[in-house]
Parts: structure tokens; sequence; C-alpha cells
């Protein structure tokens, strides 16, 4: 908040109303600066029921004119619905696909499942980088424009969005789950004090080396090569899964916290704690691309060290569907929530293949 006046810097904050925006008495509240953050638009939000069997009973009003908000014109971009819609379901293999506004989704699974639905979380929220920096692509320069959801609004309203939907994910995780989130220097140490105040354990922090990053244009510092994957229990009272033998197999000693591309085996790789992995290639952009799309490759890692088979995964910022995919070919279960309604078209044209080819290989 801007102060304006030295009357506003000597005035006492109001204690209730302060407290109320992270209480359980104003869910309202609560979501609203976090969903404007991500949507770049208010999302109304309506009461709804979440069936067992994973769709979506709306229970409360339409808008009041059946009309979606605008889009502020500084930072176009669609609102998603409200309720989430429930797009793909495959109850067979345990994935779901839901369109929507993760913090609303998640509140439901919350009343729906007080003691924790799922026992790990991948998560790739937004960096906030689209503020019309500039980076090199297939050799041209562009600008960084990934979209509304990924524009800055401050770093104090990052911060805030990014508490909000990390408490969400705790109340939604098993005791004894884990979640991984990504991200650049932009927002990942914002992301990791989050989980410091809301009482996450940090396990690692995990380097991901890039090995062809995009080149440095205004040569003023060192070019940008890694990601930070963090990787936190719920408390830290939680027996988190980790899979330590199985990763030992693969490595051939201890694993460390950088993956480095030389030292990977032919496959599935080189687990340590710095972590060489390619950025996803053209098989993996075959059916459409994320501007921010992992490799199969890295979520893929994280789940195997964290789950077990048949284990239930969120990807509250599912994008393209990679964890979906990641999910699929590894026999987990997945639910996965998307606010933009192309990619999550993509998600289920990708989810589809993979599963496609997963039949292939089983009757080959």
């Amino acid at each position: 908040m801007a102060i304006t006046d030295r009357s506003a810097v000597q005035k006492k904050p109001n204690r209730r109303k302060r407290k109320g925006l992270y209480s359980r008495t104003a869910p309202a509240r609560a979501a609203a600066k976090p969903a404007d953050i991500l949507n770049a638009a208010p999302v109304p939000v309506h009461a709804f029921e979440l069936r067992e069997d994973g769709t979506i009973l709306a229970s409360g009003p339409p808008p009041s004119d059946g009309v979606r908000p605008k889009p502020r014109a500084e930072a176009p971009a669609p609102v998603p619905p409200s309720p989430p819609r429930l797009v793909y379901r495959d109850e067979q293999r345990g994935l779901w696909l839901y369109h929507g506004n993760c913090l609303e989704l998640l509140d439901a699974i919350a009343a729906k499942h007080p003691e924790g639905r799922f026992d790990t979380i991948f998560a790739d929220p937004p960096y906030f980088l689209s503020n019309g920096g500039i980076t090199c692509h297939a050799g041209r320069m562009v600008r960084v424009d990934k979209g509304g959801w990924d524009k800055s609004q401050g770093p104090e309203l990052n911060h805030e969005f990014n508490r909000e939907w990390l408490r969400r994910c705790q109340r939604v995780l098993k005791p004894n789950g884990s979640i991984w989130v990504t991200g650049t220097f932009h927002a990942i140490f914002s992301v990791g004090y989050a989980m410091q105040q809301l009482g996450f354990k940090i396990l690692n922090d995990i380097a991901w080396e890039k090995p062809n990053p995009p080149p440095n244009l205004s040569c003023r510092y060192f070019t940008h090569s890694t990601e930070t994957v963090l990787w936190a229990a719920k408390t830290d009272k939680s027996k988190h899964t980790f899979n330590y033998q199985a990763m030992r197999r693969i490595s051939g000693k201890q694993m460390k916290t950088v993956w480095r591309k030389e030292e990977f085996p032919p496959d599935p790789g080189y687990l340590g704690s710095v972590w060489t992995i390619s950025a996803p290639g053209s098989d993996e952009k075959a059916l459409g691309k994320h501007p921010t799309q992992k490799p199969l490759a890295l979520i893929e890692r994280c789940l195997l060290a964290s789950t077990n088979d048949r284990d239930s995964v969120l990807d509250p910022f599912l994008g393209g569907g990679s964890t979906a995919v990641a999910c699929a070919r590894l026999g987990r279960s997945c639910v996965g929530i998307e606010a933009d309604e192309n990619h999550v078209n993509l998600s289920i044209r990708r989810v589809n293949a993979a599963n496609k080819q997963k039949e292939g290989e089983l009757f080959a």
C-alpha cells in the first residue's frame, strides 16, 4: 500500500481487518487479491459442491447478469469459469483435469478432504517475469510476454499470492505429504519465505541446470542458466516419502542437489543436487507448447523420488499438462488445475497421447 501522508504512518492498523485476510471466516477476502494477481481480473466466487467422482455441482447463484467481468486494460486475460469445470476424467488411471481458478478448487478440496487428499504436489507457479523485458528466442530478440497471469503486481502482492496458494496446498496435502515448487530468482525466494511462514519443512533446494539457456543480450550480467526446485514436507513432523535406494540405483551413488547432464546414464538420468536437464524438445511440444513448459524428465524424477505407485499428485498450475503426462507414464493419479482454456485443451491432447502410447507399450 502506498503511503500518501504522515497520518497514514501514525495511524494504528486495524488488527481485525488485517487478521481477516488469512482467517477462515473471510474466504472471499482471502482469495480476492491472489485471484486478481493470477488472472488479471477478479474471479467471482460461487458456492459449489465437489462430488466424490470429481464432478462439480454448482449450488450458488450465477453472476448477477451472466456476464464475466472484463479484464483490466493494462493486463488483458480471460477469466476462468467459476465454479471450475471438470474437463477430463479417467477414473481407471486416476486422472482429473479442471479448467478454473486453483484457489477456488483447492478450498473445495480442503472442505471435502479435511484430513488431506494428495501425497505430493508439483507446482510451477507464475514467475512474474512479463513486465516488458527482452530475451532471445530462436536467435531473435523478443519481448518477455507470457500472458497477464505472469505480470508482476509488486513484491508485496506477489508474495501475498504465493502465501495464499501455498496455504491452500498445505491444507490438501496428507500429513506425510510433500511439495515441489519450481522457480527463478524472480519468485522462488518469496516461495521459500512463504513456506517458512506457513510451517513447511524445506527438505532440499535443487539446482536445475539448463545446458542451452538463452544468451544474455545486454552483456551486463551472467547468463541465467538455472532454476531452483524447492522440495518441502507439509510440516516438520511429516514422515515424507523418499525413495533413496531407487534413486541410488539410478545414479550409482548417493544423490546430490545438482544434476549434471554429463553424468547422466542414458535413462532415466543422474540424480544429484544440480540437475542438468534440457528444456522440452520438439517431441514434447509436438501437440502444442506452453511458454514455461517443464521437461518431463524433471517432473518424473521428482515424482519417482517422492511417490509410490498409485500415489495421488496435484498440480495447481497445470499449464501444458506435463505433470499429468508424467503421472500417466509413471502410474500415479493426478488432479490438474489450469486457468487458461487453451492450455487446458493442450493438456487433454497430451494426456490422451500419453495414454495411447502406454497402451501401445503394454500390448506390443
